[in-house]
């Protein structure tokens, strides 16, 4: 794969991205899939999502950047990587306490950002020895969630074009990130499972429930 394109792809398919493009797809696009709020009202749980999974932590990690605990905003160094992830599973706890409001909200729309917390904090355990791929596990869990609503919903519903479509994101991030050497593909795939694993664990306790 072309460097650039494989740039390109690392950056658009980020990891603090993932979780937008999941719940705009699951609040606007998936029709029946939430039920509350109503449509009209759903951009205050975008904005949630955007707010505590994008904004705060990239925003941290500037700070971090400021302070000098890292040299570097884009984190190749699985040492510079300890302090960001640590503030990302945070501040992605949080967004799910602030949906957690099942007078307003459905259950689902916590499940999916609890089970990215939980995806994020392994990610920081697991890089304070090792340098899984967060890439990885964003897409993995996107794409996890997606094949559970499809399931769910049956195959002739749009969930299940929208699992072909972040499936096929997956391996171009998946190979994008071999294409840079970011790394081994044994990170790769394991960050993935990872991602996939904890996602398939929050959606399927939420189906029993």
């Amino acid at each position: 794969m072309n460097k650039l394109l494989a740039m390109g792809l690392s950056v658009v398919f980020h990891p603090l991205l993932m979780p937008s493009y999941l719940y705009y797809v699951v609040c606007y696009q998936l029709s029946g899939v939430v039920l509350h709020p109503l449509l009209p009202e759903r951009w205050v749980v975008l904005g949630t999502v955007v707010l505590f999974t994008l904004v705060l932590p990239t925003l941290g990690t500037g700070a971090l950047y400021a302070l000098g605990l890292i040299d570097s905003v884009q984190l190749r160094k699985r040492q510079q990587r300890t302090w960001p992830f640590l503030l990302a599973t945070v501040s992605f706890a949080a967004a799910a306490v602030v949906l957690w409001q099942p007078h307003r909200f459905d259950a689902l729309l916590s499940y999916i950002i609890a089970g990215m917390a939980v995806a994020v904090a392994l990610t920081f355990v697991v890089t304070l020895r090792w340098q899984i791929s967060a890439h990885g596990v964003g897409v993995g869990g996107a794409t996890a969630w997606l094949a559970l609503l499809s399931l769910k919903s049956g195959t002739s519903s749009p969930a299940l074009g929208w699992l072909v479509g972040f499936s096929l994101i997956a391996w171009a991030v998946v190979s994008a990130r071999l294409a840079l050497n970011a790394h081994t593909p044994a990170q790769v795939w394991a960050g993935l499972a990872l991602g996939v694993g904890v996602a398939l664990g929050f959606g399927l306790g939420l189906y029993v429930l």
